[in-house]
């Protein structure tokens, strides 16, 4: 049931779900599919982590936070693992445009299209793409984490920045990925992008989570929101999670996951003291990755915008480097239109246009309050001069306008340093292993550039809700034994 604001939780679950991003969300629905008895718990006001929405003018506007656009494994994963429903509405953007001084672009980011502007815009050789694609897509987690994305441009398209260009900053946008992260963090996600292209979600973020909850109440999923967890029990004889602790009580549990991010799973909710010295070691070598400005720009209701792509990766940059992407006199940015025909179930047609950039924490937490309105009040004056170039008259169409920084996202998510995408790779080792140090204690955060975006998240949250399951059969196997050894005596 979908818990009231002041009604209790039970006192035992079998699993505690922390935090409702799409990774403990689509955990939380697996097991209790499976009969588990499941605790959701979300600090905030509503479901969702980072795949979040907001409303604007007394609902008036309704803005999608995350850049939408991720892989069709989305749709399988959903199928299997939610409803057909939330399947079905799951669909393919067909126009993606890429402006820049180097090239300027329109695809349907398919291999197919890709093979053709790299072949025939770009002049590659089709023999040096094809070897390309066939190399990363042959990727996988357990290969040599030593190259790195610098490395393996420049073993295939030697000199070809502007091939680098075309080929990482989408991918840079969607995970945080630079030339020095390995390549394998990029191969695996380019290579489920390039399978059929770039899907989103038709109805709207708002409309996909409510389909979630539906399906997770459906599912008999306990749902307690505005719940904050102050830290987790550890019983500190066999480092076995008991449960957690909320601000007024205990709840107890035999496995909790974890969809915090890795560094506040174990330095704030259960403390280095309960670790091995090496994994504390390992996990203070993790980096957090880097995060995210969004400027969000809604038409008048009545007003129209020419299409322009359904996303645009703009940028005024000569040459193509990640630090640029990152910094804070932004070059690069990508426009995401949202259309009437995203979100069909409203009764007036909207249009509303979201700029996201990439930014390095350090650049906004320093400024004091009069600094960060006026920084803010640029970051937006620029990106509608930007928009400018695309939608001439599109200043006099915007009706509302809000910007968000890496401390908005830090607020709302609870991320430190606001990661948008969680860790860099060395994350994914430690968060695999953290139930090999706290028995029963699971994470499902975004780690790894890989384990990010809607379908890193979700698939993340599969692989550990199958370890508690996991986790679970071998302790009644332990108990089985024992209690035939007791028998036996």
């Amino acid at each position: 049931m979908l818990l009231k604001k002041n009604e209790p939780v039970k006192n035992f679950y079998d699993v505690i779900v922390v935090g409702s991003g799409l990774g403990g969300m689509t955990a939380a629905n697996k097991l209790a599919k499976n009969g588990y008895h499941v605790l959701l718990l979300e600090a905030h006001n509503k479901l969702g982590g980072f795949a979040t929405w907001f409303y604007r003018a007394q609902r008036k506007y309704v803005f999608d936070v995350s850049l939408h656009g991720f892989p069709v494994g989305m749709k399988k994963t959903c199928r299997k693992y939610w409803n057909k429903e939330i399947a079905d509405a799951i669909i393919p953007l067909k126009d993606i445009r890429f402006d820049n001084p180097q090239f300027q672009v329109q695809t349907d980011f398919t291999k197919e299209d890709y093979t053709r502007v790299l072949t025939s815009q770009f002049h590659l050789d089709p023999k040096k793409v094809q070897d390309f694609f066939d190399f990363i897509e042959n990727m996988n987690f357990y290969d040599s984490q030593e190259m790195t994305n610098k490395e393996l441009f420049e073993k295939f398209f030697l000199g070809r920045n502007d091939v680098m260009r075309f080929l990482l900053e989408p991918i840079t946008y969607a995970n945080g990925s630079t030339l020095e992260d390995p390549a394998i963090s990029y191969g695996i996600v380019f290579s489920n992008f390039m399978n059929k292209g770039v899907y989103t979600f038709r109805g709207g973020t708002d409309y996909l989570i409510d389909l979630m909850k539906n399906e997770l109440l459906h599912n008999n999923v306990d749902i307690k929101l505005q719940s904050k967890v102050e830290k987790f029990l550890i019983n500190p004889e066999n480092k076995q999670i008991q449960g957690i602790v909320l601000k007024d009580r205990e709840v107890h549990c035999r496995a909790v996951i974890s969809n915090a991010n890795i560094t506040s799973t174990i330095f704030k909710h259960v403390g280095e003291e309960y670790f091995s010295n090496q994994y504390i070691a390992k996990a203070k070598a993790v980096r957090l990755n880097t995060s995210s400005c969004q400027v969000y720009m809604a038409i008048k209701l009545g007003e129209t915008i020419p299409a322009i792509g359904d996303l645009l990766f703009t940028s005024s940059a000569e040459q193509f480097n990640t630090d640029l992407l990152l910094g804070k006199n932004i070059t690069s940015r990508t426009f995401s239109v949202y259309y009437p025909s995203t979100r069909p179930q409203d009764q007036e047609p909207r249009y509303s246009i979201v700029s996201s950039t990439n930014a390095r924490w350090e650049d906004w937490a320093n400024l004091d309050d009069e600094q960060y309105k006026n920084e803010k009040h640029k970051m937006i004056e620029e990106t509608i001069t930007a928009l400018e170039k695309y939608i001439p008259s599109v200043r006099e169409k915007i009706d509302f306008v809000d910007a968000a920084t890496p401390l908005t996202i830090r607020r709302y998510t609870h991320h430190p340093r606001g990661t948008s995408f969680g860790t860099k790779f060395e994350g994914l080792e430690v968060s695999m292993n953290l139930h090999k140090e706290i028995s029963g204690l699971f994470h499902a955060g975004s780690v790894g550039i890989i384990m990010s975006g809607w379908l890193g998240a979700a698939n993340y949250g599969i692989i550990q809700a199958n370890e508690v399951e996991s986790y679970f059969f071998n302790q009644n196997e332990l108990k089985q034994k024992e209690n035939h050894a007791n028998i036996t005596c």
